[in-house]
């Protein structure tokens, strides 16, 4: 079976951490923020992956496992805060956020 090379593999994730970061910049709406910082720990996951297979190393894959279940746990506190806002304000704007300050 050919191997991917691991720069190819490497210079896919940082596109995808990149994607994540410029989402959470722009968008205004939790929802897509929430799943931007999925896209970049999902990326990172790629990359703790790609180097603990040139290193013949499992811990890089050791912390992906871990990265996944806090991942899993931050998708469902974020779902239920937006859910509770979304009954409050009628609205997933983090421009509506700031109406909770005051």
């Amino acid at each position: 079976m050919n191997q991917v090379e691991p720069w190819v593999v490497l210079s896919f994730s940082s596109i995808i951490f990149m994607i994540g970061f410029t989402g959470i910049l722009i968008r205004k709406n939790i929802l897509v923020i929430l799943m931007c910082i999925e896209l970049m720990l999902n990326a990172v996951n790629l990359t703790f992956v790609t180097y603990s297979t040139l290193l013949q190393d499992m811990a890089g894959q050791m912390s992906v496992f871990f990265i996944i279940t806090v991942a899993a746990a931050e998708s469902a506190v974020g779902l239920a805060l937006v859910i509770a806002m979304f009954r409050t304000l009628r609205s997933v704007s983090t421009e509506e956020i700031q109406l909770l300050r005051e």
